[in-house]
């Protein structure tokens, strides 16, 4: 298999590349933490993913 130039690397490309070459990574290392939606009337709202591995805040003890 022929790996691109990271030139030409897209930055979800490069951004994974980063995540998953650790000796211990894996794929769930590169899933988002985050979500992004713009609005029509260009607001950016930007919050942290379910499925988000680790989450701000103090955990919540079941």
């Amino acid at each position: 298999m022929t790996e691109k130039d990271p030139a030409d690397k897209s930055f979800d490309e490069k951004r994974h590349d980063q995540l998953t070459t650790a000796p211990r990574a894996d794929e769930a290392d590169a899933a988002p933490r985050v979500t992004v939606q713009k609005t029509d009337d260009g607001v950016t709202r930007i919050d942290v993913a379910d499925t988000a591995a680790v989450r701000p805040g103090k955990p919540v003890r079941e």
